[in-house]
């Protein structure tokens, strides 16, 4: 995330720990800190912003283990802990269990996880023989000893039902609103578009705040789901009359199978400038050819609006080479290399709502002013 994230952040720590003169029993009492994980280059910017905060070290061993020390007192405070998740996830992940239960173990009060982008967040479905990861990373947090995330417009809702402690999953869409209305000319001429019916409902949203009008994309390519080599066929369909055992033989009624229809758009996008938006940008193929056909029915701009860019692999070069105008991304995710190998991405700060945020949990306040006219389908 950006330095000005650390730097809100820094400035609105400060001023509620002066002027919030009705939570001095709880500050005296009970003191925060925060603490930044040492993954990414953000994480320990932060850390040198907020020094007179906190004494936190790592120590990577030669074979890869983390070690954290705890260089100051935490008993009885409010601990928040800023984790980016870069591309090594699965050492970010790593990196903050260990911090969390270090802190724990040292008798903190609350240690409350600042996630702007929750991982494995696409891994909360049960898909064949697979598993809901996304639901053993809530485990895992929970154990190391964290009591409370804040964290950013999750894939799916309902993993907030995962967790055993509060989950504060906080909108990026009134930032993304602001950005539409402030930054794309004749903004009055674009239509909302949902790439996939799935999307639909936080295309409807952003249609209905803008006041513009909305198309849906259906005929994207679907995850195909192989029944041939799984064992869905064992024991195999007997036709009639029974088994050597005695038993009648099975004859369940068969699903049919999938066919990808033609790609269509609901929807007049002619001579329109054309928002797409979605939570996640990750392997941006799908965008590009939802781009493509934009143009072939005739939008003359295509923008591209989410929340978390991990803009993986080769999403730069795609974008780059694309039909697409611009890429429109928050700072949830840290994407400096990938804004550099391709102009057409903008970011949006959030840091201003999870800077409040931790101010609010902090000071026991009030939560509710951050989801204003936030509704059940945002």
């Amino acid at each position: 995330m950006h330095n000005a994230f650390w730097a809100f952040l820094v400035s609105r720590s400060k001023t509620s720990k002066l002027s919030n003169s009705y939570s001095t029993m709880n500050i005296s009492k009970s003191g925060y800190r925060v603490f930044s994980a040492n993954s990414t280059t953000a994480c320990t910017e932060l850390g040198y912003l907020l020094l007179e905060l906190f004494l936190f070290f790592f120590f990577t061993f030669s074979f890869t283990e983390t070690r954290v020390d705890v260089k100051e007192s935490v008993r009885g405070q409010n601990i928040f802990i800023i984790q980016t998740i870069p591309r090594d996830v699965n050492t970010a992940i790593m990196e903050l269990l260990v911090m969390a239960y270090a802190l724990k173990t040292n008798c903190a009060e609350n240690i409350i996880g600042v996630i702007p982008y929750f991982p494995y967040s696409k891994q909360c479905k049960m898909r064949k023989r697979g598993s809901i990861v996304c639901k053993l990373l809530a485990s895992m947090l929970a154990k190391a000893g964290l009591t409370h995330i804040i964290t950013m417009d999750l894939h799916q809702k309902e993993i907030q039902g995962f967790f055993s402690f509060p989950v504060d999953n906080l909108r990026a869409s009134p930032f993304l609103l602001q950005y539409i209305q402030d930054e794309i000319p004749d903004y009055r001429n674009a239509i909302i578009v949902a790439k996939s019916p799935s999307a639909a409902k936080r295309a409807q949203s952003y249609a209905e705040r803008l006041r513009l009008g909305l198309a849906v994309m259906h005929g994207e390519a679907q995850c195909s789901e192989s029944d041939m080599a799984d064992g869905r066929h064992s024991p195999p369909p007997l036709s009639s009359g029974r088994t050597t055992s005695g038993h009648p033989g099975l004859e369940l009624p068969l699903m049919m199978a999938k066919e990808k229809p033609p790609i269509t758009v609901v929807g007049d996008v002619g001579g329109r400038i054309a928002i797409i938006v979605d939570d996640i940008i990750d392997d941006v193929e799908d965008f590009v050819a939802a781009a493509e056909i934009l143009k072939e029915r005739g939008a003359y701009k295509i923008y591209i609006m989410a929340t978390h860019g991990l803009l993986s692999a080769e999403a730069p070069r795609l974008i780059e080479e694309s039909a697409i105008d611009e890429v429109v991304v928050t700072n949830t995710v840290p994407h400096e290399v990938q804004k550099l190998q391709c102009p057409k991405i903008k970011t949006v700060d959030v840091s201003m709502i999870l800077a409040e945020a931790i101010r609010r949990i902090h000071n026991g306040e009030s939560m509710a002013y951050l989801f204003r006219n936030i509704t059940v389908d945002d």
